[in-house]
């Protein structure tokens, strides 16, 4: 029974983002004034997404405004939780690599120089793999690396973040992210988890099946995925099946491009597309719980290996040594 407008200023008065908090008073003042929500959600592009206004907008057409908002907040929610579990994913392997790196470069900036001091008072051939340590620990500690790793690394950065803001060298490094041992395949079920879900969403709450299409294309972050949504709105505007449109382009998997082609001759699309991203989300899950298990060994496997083959050929010419005394 709590109108629109005194709801949003209840959750104004909970938030900590102070921010927002202004944001969402003054659409509440905006509701007070007559105005409808999805206008003056307009107001402020950079806060709420084209999908989410669009919705609303539908829901406010057919009168069923509090279920759409339901479905935003459930499809939010949904979206939030792959996206975290991609990063959770993602997160564990690098930072153990980062650690691996950081050890790695303290043993050959800090020890290693100590044992070279050691090596050359003993005057003794040394074994390859050390040998290889030791000018690598030169390198290492030079005023060259020094100096020019971390602009390699801020040049690499800025030579990059130009290459991927330009259309085809973003779609050139999105296509290549599918190609990706292990994690090309995760992503790929993400973005259509992703997908299946907000179109579901979309052509539920009565928004034209075109129109639903173009708002998926912007909300996907990969730039494939949009272009083969783009080349889909194209055909379907000249009268092709969307089953039909998709699969030119090859991306989706086939069993996407079933489902939907059942759902269209059933006249059950949208349910169709939310039993395919309940799969996929399912398909998520159990991927990323099975790569966390199989990495966690693998990345200490690595590690060791890492700092084990330096520790190897720090003392291998001791060896060498005390062999050739017992000898």
């Amino acid at each position: 029974g709590v109108s629109l407008a005194q709801g949003l200023v209840l959750i104004g008065e909970n938030m900590t983002n102070k921010k927002f908090c202004v944001c969402i008073n003054a659409i509440a003042a905006r509701l007070n004034a007559g105005e409808e929500l999805s206008f003056c959600l307009k107001q402020y592009p950079k806060v709420f997404a084209p999908i989410t206004i669009g919705l609303i907008e539908a829901g406010e057409a057919g009168g069923i405004l509090d279920q759409v908002l339901e479905r935003i907040a459930l499809l939010m929610e949904e979206q939030a939780k792959i996206k975290g579990q991609i990063i959770g994913a993602l997160v564990y392997p690098v930072i153990v690599f980062v650690m691996a790196i950081s050890v790695s470069l303290g043993l050959l900036i800090f020890i290693v120089p100590r044992f070279k001091a050691m090596f050359d008072d003993m005057g003794a051939d040394l074994p390859g793999l050390t040998s290889f340590m030791l000018t690598l620990s030169n390198f290492v500690t030079s005023p060259g690396f020094l100096i020019g790793a971390p602009v390699a690394i801020f040049i690499f950065i800025f030579l990059f973040r130009g290459f991927y803001s330009t259309k085809q060298g973003r779609l050139a490094v999105d296509t290549s992210i599918f190609k990706v041992p292990l994690f090309g395949d995760l992503i790929l079920r993400t973005e259509m988890a992703s997908m299946c879900d907000t179109l579901s969403t979309l052509v539920s709450s009565g928004i034209p099946l075109v129109e639903g299409l173009e708002r998926c294309a912007k909300a996907s972050s990969n730039q494939l995925i949009r272009n083969t949504i783009d080349y889909g709105i194209r055909l379907v505007k000249e009268g092709q099946e969307l089953n039909y449109a998709l699969n030119q382009s090859l991306v989706f998997p086939r069993l996407v491009i079933s489902m939907i082609k059942i759902g269209e001759e059933t006249g059950q699309l949208g349910f169709m597309l939310e039993k395919l991203s309940i799969f996929y989300k399912r398909e998520v899950e159990s991927t990323v719980s099975a790569l966390t298990k199989a990495m966690e060994p693998a990345v200490i496997f690595v590690v060791a290996a890492i700092v084990g083959t330096i520790v190897i050929a720090l003392y291998l010419p001791m060896f060498k040594m005390i062999s050739a005394m017992g000898g």
